[in-house]
């Protein structure tokens, strides 16, 4: 009954899928998505004047170390979920079924791994950032280089990111004019600048003053938004499909797409045993060695509390994905009942139900743009706050200086919408793949750096390490296009585990000889 209306509206209505507009959206858009953002800085900015009171330099780098453990372990699942995960990873069961699993259960080793490991180091030296320890084990220039690795990296990936939510909102209807002529397109080009300036302006404007203290406590309100909006989603799809919730249950645990381990073809990207240690690695490197990540846990009370935040942080991201992927499932089995094609992208499955839904229940795309909007605040404001810290203590080495992190702070959203409209003019998702490689290669050399330090005593050449963590990435990629050709074989997730020992073995021939 419920397919015979939907396809009645599909008929009667007057809208239609194609290249110019993929996901139109009624009622006044652009005002919808306005009030909705409006509201949600409103919040935002409620809690930031709240905990901004008295803030000082301390505050706005480690919260004063006062802050309860559940709020950041709550905080950490929301601000690891980006606008990117939110309708990439449901539309990856077309692909390779359930079996990002493995790598989630690798996560978890990972985090066991940054709690026992790595955060009795970070706070048995007190350390603002986390890169200041290379310049204790190894030399300055390991110090700077570091750094800069990750200024690079974090930069580039959490533009990319914000871009890319930004890029569905309009294409979720938020642009009215979707023709391609020239008026029309420049009309889109302009409203996406705006967007995109007074996001960022709203994200500064919470953050400038309590910092990490703020985000502690607004990434809370980010997780409850992106997984309420999941799981509201979640229930649409299951009521479109004239399901109860055990039904749907049941469906998803006989479905063909939910494979979830490859045990018998080494050969293949989604082997277990290279999805699990890839998914340990990539935890260890873009958790505990990713100053954006590991600075919400240096602002808790004690070790044993960050400890317990990083452990039940760890625990909830396998459950968190599994609710994505079993989105996939159903909404691949709601394609089917309508009769419809699936999309031949998979990052287009979740935006165009949205869009096919949304004449008919209007509040569905009104909760997805809640949660595009939630999860673009939650990548971009920790990732500001981050590189703020970052530049001003690492960089700049002036860690008391306020006057420094106020132009910093600015000049780093500055820079953020100079990166994110530079993407909109190349404009091509293939650049945008490449840069997310490229931010994967950049994380090597950071392995291999804390690797040599925690692992070995010896002393190295503090002059090479960065020519050594330059020449990392570039024999990787060599050796990645080398071997491809040769063999087939081409390196997933594992690059980043050959990327950090090649840095490594750089570091151990390069040592420093005795005067």
């Amino acid at each position: 009954m419920k397919s015979e209306k939907f396809a009645a509206a599909i008929e009667n209505s007057q809208f239609s899928i194609s290249n110019s507009q993929l996901y139109p959206v009624p009622l006044h858009p652009i005002m919808t998505m306005i009030a909705i953002v409006l509201c949600y800085f409103a919040l935002l900015f409620a809690i930031s004047r709240w905990t901004g009171r008295r803030a000082t330099n301390q505050t706005f780098y480690r919260a004063d170390r006062q802050s309860p453990w559940y709020l950041v372990a709550i905080g950490m699942v929301g601000a690891s979920i980006s606008g990117v995960t939110f309708v990439s990873v449901p539309g990856m069961v077309n692909s390779i079924g359930m079996t990002y699993l493995q790598t989630c259960m690798g996560f978890i080793v990972g985090y066991v791994v940054i709690a026992f490991v790595l955060l009795p180091l970070y706070y048995r030296l007190n350390l603002t950032t986390i890169y200041s320890y290379l310049g204790q084990r190894i030399g300055q220039r390991a110090y700077k280089t570091g750094a800069s690795f990750f200024l690079l990296s974090k930069m580039t990936g959490a533009a990319v990111r914000f871009y890319v939510v930004c890029w569905i909102l309009m294409e979720c209807g938020l642009s009215p004019s979707a023709g391609k002529d020239a008026g029309s397109m420049w009309y889109n080009d302009l409203l996406f600048v705006i967007v995109v300036v007074v996001m960022m302006l709203l994200i500064w404007l919470y953050t400038r003053q309590g910092g990490i203290k703020t985000l502690v406590w607004t990434d809370v309100l980010q997780t409850v938004c992106l997984f309420g909006t999941l799981l509201l989603i979640i229930y649409k799809v299951v009521d479109d499909l004239d399901m109860t919730m055990g039904d749907a249950a049941s469906v998803i645990y006989h479905s063909e797409l939910s494979r979830v381990f490859v045990m018998d073809d080494w050969f293949s990207k989604q082997y277990f045993w290279k999805q699990f240690l890839s998914g340990a690695f990539i935890a260890i490197v873009m958790t505990g060695l990713d100053q954006d990540m590991m600075q919400k846990n240096l602002t808790c009370r004690s070790l044993r509390d960050a400890q317990k935040d990083m452990c039940t942080y760890g625990v909830a991201f396998l459950p968190a994905n599994l609710l994505f992927l079993s989105l996939g499932v159903l909404l691949t089995l709601w394609y089917q009942q309508q009769g419809l094609a699936l999309p031949v992208k998979g990052d287009d499955l979740l935006p165009q139900f949205i869009s096919l839904t949304s004449h008919l229940s209007p509040l569905t795309s009104i909760v997805f743009i809640l949660g595009m909007v939630a999860a673009a605040f939650s990548s971009a404001d920790s990732a500001l706050t981050a590189l703020t810290t970052s530049y001003c203590v690492d960089i700049c080495g002036r860690p008391d200086d306020e006057r420094l992190r106020r132009r910093a702070h600015i000049a780093m959203a500055g820079i953020f919408v100079v990166f994110i409209l530079l993407f909109r003019i190349l404009n091509s998702t293939s650049v945008i793949d490449a840069i997310y490689i490229l931010c994967s290669y950049t994380y090597g050399p950071l392995l291999g750096l804390f690797a040599f330090g925690l692992l070995t005593k010896r002393k190295t050449n503090d002059r090479l390490v960065p020519y050594i963590c330059l020449a990392s990435p570039v024999i990787c990629y060599l050796l990645d296009i080398c071997v491809g050709q040769l063999s087939g074989y081409r390196f997933g997730y594992e690059l980043l585990m050959l990327n950090g020992l090649l840095t490594f073995l750089g570091l151990w021939l390069s040592v420093k000889r005795k005067s």
